[in-house]
């Protein structure tokens, strides 16, 4: 009975769809809406190792390994890691399992330029930017300005200082960055069949007409990635849905188009473990290559529905780019160094200023607030931009006062003052909600306050007394 009422909520004409798909597998696949999603965290590796992590803390969070992602894990609801100040302090990200297999298809490397197309809320921009590791190029766009501010917040949180964060539409930035990215990530907005199980509202807006839209409206920002990528580079194409029209043969359409794009053919072994094959014969073509494509089933494993395809555009880059693109006009106002440098001396280890040095002729001012671009980014001028880099803070009146992003960004280590809290403390809390905290009697200046070795905020220091500079806006209220 209690099946029938969990079909009965699912559109009728997605039942009958997926009959039509999956055979006698469907009831299968109708029962897993009866059973209690899979959460999982993905561990941050820019904080810490992952499997250091899972060590320290599996009877925390009940710490399970997710099969695709080797950062990724899943977690007890009881748990509520969410709720924990790791979450925070950035070290980890709450993630849907599925949604952790299109970063580990992609594979970014150290020193590459990626872009994460559709990037809101920010769980593949961090995946990205752990791969980096603060090495290379990260641009994360989302269209919606609500959005792309939840994107900005999390990439600070995350202590990311290599990306760029703006808010466009894909066809302004194919003008911007022809032929730009080593690899990217498109994870196009599509009508989200695989989020039913979480996501009542995706189950109540869900219409044929509605896939027939977004499986259009995925093919116009198809062709505007396809722009954007270097030959030579490759390119994950993703959706939380089963629509073939969305995946198979949404894929199928895009490489008639564009003929200069292949599928990667991946034999088991080379791809990460527990996707299943795509299906050809749910296109129109019929195009074998789409077998190399990629599902994830929630009958078939913990975690909701998903396609990955992974393309690469033909041809050869030269290891120069030969475009002329437009430079940045950096700053460099002697008066402001002065007081940087000032900040730098008292408050940063030698260790905490050489991981900035590199970047002091990458500087630029937006009003009174100083930021770090990451190497190899061209003049931000035509785009709307929210994060340009790596915030470092801002100038008062004859003085210069560290960000919140700082913060996350740097380790203890780095800083000259540090305020260790144990992650049982009281003075936790109270530092999130706001309050003043008593460390060490020597503290002095500019403090770091971490959650052990995690850094949570900035705080003044006299004496051993804390004053309080966590941003008011993420203060924990009551």
């Amino acid at each position: 009975m209690e099946q029938q009422q969990e079909t009965w909520k699912l559109p009728e004409a997605f039942v009958a769809r997926m009959k039509a798909m999956l055979g006698d597998a469907c009831d299968t696949f109708l029962a897993s809406y009866e059973k209690e999603r899979a959460l999982g965290l993905r561990v941050n590796t820019m904080k810490v190792p992952a499997a250091e992590f899972a060590g320290q803390n599996q009877a925390l969070f009940s710490l399970r390994p997710v099969s695709w992602c080797r950062e990724g894990f899943y977690y007890d609801r009881e748990s509520r890691p969410g709720r924990h100040p790791y979450h925070e302090a950035g070290v980890y990200y709450i993630q849907e399992p599925s949604a952790m297999a299109v970063v580990a298809l992609l594979g970014p490397k150290p020193g590459e330029r990626v872009l994460d197309l559709c990037a809101a809320p920010g769980g593949k921009t961090t995946h990205i930017a752990s791969c980096l590791e603060g090495r290379g190029l990260l641009v994360s766009n989302e269209i919606h300005p609500a959005r792309a501010k939840i994107l900005s917040q999390n990439v600070e949180r995350m202590g990311i200082g290599n990306a760029v964060v703006t808010n466009e539409d894909s066809g302004t930035l194919a003008s911007f960055f022809p032929e730009f990215f080593d690899c990217m990530v498109v994870d196009a907005p599509c009508s989200g069949e695989g989020m039913f199980r979480k996501d009542e509202q995706a189950r109540n807006e869900w219409s044929e007409a509605n896939v027939k839209l977004c499986a259009e409206r995925q093919q116009e920002i198809l062709d505007n990635a396809a722009e954007m990528l270097k030959p030579g580079g490759r390119m994950v194409y993703s959706t939380c849905t089963f629509a073939p029209e969305e995946d198979e043969a949404g894929i199928s359409d895009f490489l008639k188009r564009h003929p200069e794009f292949s599928v990667v053919r991946l034999e088991p072994g080379e791809y990460p473990e527990g996707l299943s094959c795509g299906h050809p014969e749910w296109s129109q073509d019929q195009n074998t290559d789409l077998k190399y494509t990629f599902r994830i089933w929630p009958h078939e494993s913990e975690g909701e529905g998903h396609y990955l395809a992974l393309l690469k555009k033909d041809g050869a880059w030269a290891s120069e780019d030969s475009r002329k693109r437009k430079q940045p006009k950096y700053w460099n106002d002697k008066a402001g160094r002065a007081y940087l440098w000032e900040f730098f001396k008292k408050s940063l280890t030698e260790e905490g200023y050489a991981l900035l040095k590199d970047g002091m002729d990458q500087l630029i001012l937006f009003g009174d607030q100083l930021y770090m671009l990451p190497d190899g980014m061209p003049a931000l001028d035509r785009l709307r931009v929210l994060r340009p880099g790596l915030h470092l803070g801002k100038f008062k009146t004859k003085r210069f006062e560290p960000s919140h992003a700082l913060s996350h960004f740097l380790k203890p280590q780095h800083a000259v003052s540090v305020c260790r809290l144990d992650p049982e403390d009281p003075q936790v809390l109270d530092y999130l909600k706001g309050n003043t905290v008593r460390g060490e009697a020597g503290l002095s200046g500019w403090t770091l306050v971490c959650i052990g070795e995690y850094p949570l905020g900035w705080g003044k220091a006299v004496s051993g007394v804390v004053k309080n500079h966590y941003p008011k806006g993420l203060r924990i209220q009551g």
